[in-house]
């Protein structure tokens, strides 16, 4: 089953200065993060930001490809979680065909904002990374990180600046 998401903020974790997306279940209080590089996570910042770029970044060169060819993302599923790397695939439809491709969820992600479409998260793997958590922090356990997660306000969750 899959559990529509949102992204509930784009932080830094302050154990190891790494990105982090947080994203919310939509119908429950359920959160869970997955760490990112620098890279990904200011082409998703660049997008929840709105900030104008003067020329097309990757995700939005894909995006402008995606609609010169007719082809619409219709939605984003993060779909497997195996040795603490987590999996998505792209759902596109170009006429009557229904296509599905694998992609990083950070790509995923800059590219569902760009394209304005649903994210998802299979229900197992929100269950599992819910409640186990890869810790980067050395002296943190993962029911610490998320407790800590979980307790984030929104001053807490304020945008990444690159």
């Amino acid at each position: 089953m899959e559990v529509e998401v949102r992204i509930r903020g784009l932080m830094m974790d302050p154990s190891t200065n790494m990105p982090i997306v947080v994203l919310k279940d939509v119908s429950s209080d359920t959160v869970m993060p997955i760490w990112l590089g620098i890279f990904e996570a200011n082409a998703i910042a660049v997008e929840l930001e709105k900030v104008a770029t003067p020329r097309p970044m990757t995700h939005d060169l894909m995006r402008n490809l995606m609609q010169s060819l007719r082809v619409s993302l219709e939605k984003v599923v993060i779909n497997q979680l195996k040795a603490d790397t987590f999996y998505a695939i792209l759902w596109l439809r170009q006429g009557e065909e229904l296509i599905t491709l694998d992609a990083r969820p950070s790509d995923a992600i800059a590219l569902a904002l760009r394209a304005d479409c649903p994210l998802y998260v299979d229900s197992e793997v929100l269950q599992n990374a819910r409640l186990n958590t890869s810790v980067p922090a050395e002296n943190a356990t993962a029911e610490q990180l998320r407790s800590w997660l979980e307790g984030l306000n929104d001053e807490d969750l304020g945008r990444y600046k690159m």
